[in-house]
């Protein structure tokens, strides 16, 4: 049966006002509600994840390398502190607050207020002309496909960059993934110097990025021989895969330099 516009008006909205009234508010993410801190063991593999929906795991990091990671830095860009800021490495385990689970952004929030409090960490911003490499369009174009995924997904869940280390080499699975997200976690993670996004790419895409690093990657974590390796070196793989180039330049940075900081206080 054909139904006109006015009977259909007033169901609509009852709908859209039930809707109204049973969506709940995301919760805040302003701390872990308990985490240890613990001296990592030498030659482990190093990551930051969500172990489950409400334990966060950091493994084999130092202090520094936790700082690029919660203020989306390049290791580059941090300086100051004692030597140890590098050389001393943890492991930490925390839980999260609240009955789902926290996205990296709301991860990343609650680091911050763990080094500041348990490492009594204090720091001011200066910029700096560093050496960066501009991530960039290639001459033939991007080979980046629109994401599948629905654009109002729900926020938790695992990043859409993931580094996968192997005897094969290094796999970057991207999934609903920006330009910017990818020149992140470039620049925290496998290169030695900052990464700017300079694509103009706004979209979200999906792809796949499989490489053979070299000795400066990844610090060298035990990926210097990859005999198992086929693939392309990192410069040449992101052409070839992506249609993006990474250029060596010269560039502005909000580098962060540390004021105080103490060895992490007793779990």
């Amino acid at each position: 049966m054909k139904k006109t516009s006015k009977q259909l008006w007033i169901p609509i909205l009852a709908a859209c006002a039930m809707f109204a009234q049973s969506a709940a508010p995301r919760p805040a993410f302003d701390a872990f509600e308990v985490a240890t801190i613990k001296p990592a063991t030498p030659g482990t593999g190093r990551f930051i994840k969500m172990q489950t929906a409400h334990m966060f795991f950091a493994k084999n990091h130092a202090l520094k390398t936790l700082l690029a990671a919660a203020y989306n830095l390049s290791p580059q860009a941090i300086s100051g502190g004692p030597a140890w800021v590098e050389s001393d490495h943890y492991d930490i385990l925390a839980k999260a607050p609240n009955e789902i689970r926290p996205n990296l952004d709301e991860q990343m929030a609650m680091l911050r207020r763990l080094l500041a409090d348990r490492f009594k960490l204090a720091f001011h911003r200066e910029p700096k002309e560093l050496s960066i490499y501009a991530l960039t369009v290639a001459k033939t174009g991007p080979k980046l496909k629109p994401s599948a995924a629905s654009p109002d997904a729900a926020p938790e869940g695992p990043p859409p960059l993931i580094f996968v280390l192997s005897p094969q080499g290094v796999s970057l699975p991207g999934r609903n993934a920006t330009m910017s997200e990818l020149a992140s976690v470039m620049q925290r993670a496998a290169l030695d110097r900052p990464v700017v996004d300079k694509t103009g790419l706004t979209g979200r895409y999906d792809f796949d990025l499989a490489w053979t690093p070299d000795e400066i990657q990844f610090d060298g974590l035990g990926l210097r021989e990859t005999p198992e390796s086929t693939n392309p070196g990192l410069f040449t793989a992101i052409q070839q895969q992506l249609g993006l180039r990474l250029e060596a330049a010269k560039g502005p940075i909000e580098a962060l330099m540390i004021d105080h900081v103490e060895r992490p206080s007793e779990n």
